[in-house]
């Protein structure tokens, strides 16, 4: 696995974001409808896949293709794979509707269950977040390319600045105001910002933030490709146990809660597993 893989990954989430902008900018209005689940899927989503799926398939040999726009292959079928490529072709497609711009196209590597290569393509700006095991992690837009690491977190507590958190625009915000008063309690002042779709991860991968706390659900192929992002620039993504959290080891593909903690050396399971 290498560097020209990565490029060709992202080649490939350009061309799927393209094809996203086409039915955004469209001046048609957009339809959408509603999947067994009661998520809402648009022509965008679908236009997307058609284009992801075909072209990861044909990138290495005998490793498979997991989408969100996709029939479900069985958990005895699933469980055979070492390696294969999980897609959301457009992660926020609820803020897609909304018109937020806080939409990404995810694509992960996944090997023994570890997100291994991750790219997060961000079409309304232009901007892709891309992480290799091993290789770091680079945040790309029309100035180029540049490295991001997450940050640490004593140095902004001993400067009195407070623990930046991101949330989810949508869901879960009972239980993530619960975690902020214990973190004020604990450390201080809190700021907090509020961001739809994968890009919450992204942005303590390129230390913008500290902490990402998910108190609500998410699917597989909505965090995998923004976790490579994150742990190749120095984070880590950890279930509600505090253990790594690993993907394709059950058949539900729903995740548990998850923290997205950009500093692992500081102490903060002893804060978020109270």
């Amino acid at each position: 696995m290498d560097k020209a893989l990565l490029e060709r990954v992202i080649e490939i989430c350009t061309r799927a974001g393209e094809a996203i902008l086409e039915v955004y900018n469209s001046s048609a209005e957009l339809a959408v409808e509603t999947k067994a689940d009661d998520s809402p899927v648009t022509a965008a989503d679908l236009a997307a896949h058609a284009i992801l799926a075909p072209a990861l398939a044909q990138l290495i040999d005998g490793v498979p293709v997991l989408s969100e726009e996709q029939e479900m292959p069985s958990f005895a079928e699933r469980s055979q794979w070492q390696r294969y490529w999980i897609v959301d072709p457009l992660d926020g497609t609820k803020e897609f509707i909304r018109r937020t711009g806080e939409f990404t196209v995810n694509v992960a590597l996944i090997d023994n269950g570890e997100p291994v290569l991750g790219v997060v393509h961000v079409p309304v700006l232009n901007i892709t977040y891309a992480g290799l095991k091993g290789d770091g992690a680079f945040k790309r837009d029309a100035q180029g390319d540049r490295v991001i690491s997450a940050r640490p977190l004593q140095p902004r507590l001993d400067a009195g600045e407070a623990v930046e958190l991101v949330a989810s625009r949508s869901h879960g915000a009972g239980a993530v105001d619960q975690l902020v008063e214990r973190i004020e309690t604990d450390l201080g002042a809190v700021a907090c910002k509020n961001m739809g779709s994968s890009l919450k991860l992204c942005l303590v991968a390129e230390g913008a933030a500290d902490l990402y706390p998910r108190l609500a659900p998410t699917c597989e192929w909505d965090t995998a490709a923004a976790q490579a992002v994150v742990e190749a620039a120095g984070g880590i993504v950890v279930d509600d146990q505090f253990q790594l959290l690993r993907y394709n080891r059950k058949d539900s593909l729903l995740n548990p809660f998850f923290y997205v903690i950009g500093d692992p050396s500081y102490g903060w399971r002893d804060l978020l597993t109270k």
